[in-house]
């Protein structure tokens, strides 16, 4: 038999009418995605998100008043659960990397195909990272070289090649998957605490500021 698939509830953040009533439209014709709210700014978004705690959150980052950036970071003071995809028509580097700095798990163009965002909002759900491949050069560029960090010639071991221990390489993997800490504490049954210990000890061996960059960058250079 089965098993009915989790429907997902989403608020759109977005101050143009029109492309409000398109989302939702466009989400809704997918039987296991629900658009329970639709919300003009960021001031009355925030107060729904709070109440209505969605499983992901469509924001828009040009709103009047209080932009979607600064939305994040207020959604992330409340929640670490609600995922967010900034879906914007903006795509210049540092609002870009403000979005992914302030707690958005993808980022979206606003010219997506609705059947891929339905995918993209899908993935986030499940704890994925996702950036537009047209922006996805920008974040890279953001992030640090350093001649100890990634692969190096074939002939060099697994053990030399990289400063990572074996244990780190899995909890990477876990972060590529975007997985909280206490999802991968779950996962190789370990405390939070070691988990996060962990997490901050390969964000200063790749020489990154966040767990986005060490995800994206693990994926650019082929460590998992």
């Amino acid at each position: 038999m089965q098993t009915a698939q989790k429907e997902i509830s989403i608020i759109i953040v977005e101050d143009f009418k029109l492309t409000r009533v398109g989302l939702r439209c466009a989400l809704n014709a997918n039987p296991d995605l629900n658009v329970i709210a639709e919300c003009e700014d960021a001031i009355i978004g925030l107060k729904e998100i709070e109440r209505l705690n969605p499983d992901v959150v469509l924001m828009d980052l040009g709103l009047p008043g209080i932009n979607g950036i600064e939305a994040m970071v207020k959604i992330r003071e409340f929640s670490n659960d609600i995922k967010i995809i900034a879906l914007t028509s903006h795509d210049r580097e540092e609002e870009v990397l403000a979005a992914l700095s302030s707690g958005a798990n993808a980022y979206c163009l606003k010219d997506i195909d609705p059947t891929k965002l339905a995918d993209v909002i899908r993935d986030v759900a499940k704890g994925v990272c996702w950036i537009d491949s047209v922006v996805a050069g920008l974040a890279l560029k953001s992030i640090p070289k350093t001649e100890n960090v990634g692969l190096l010639s074939n002939n060099i071991s697994d053990q030399a090649r990289i400063p990572l221990t074996e244990r780190e390489f899995e909890v990477l993997k876990h972060l590529v998957l975007g997985k909280s800490n206490t999802e991968i504490a779950k996962e190789l049954i370990v405390s939070v605490h070691t988990a996060k210990a962990h997490v901050c000890s390969i964000l200063q061996k790749m020489c990154v500021n966040d767990r986005v960059q060490a995800a994206v960058k693990a994926v650019k250079e082929g460590m998992v």
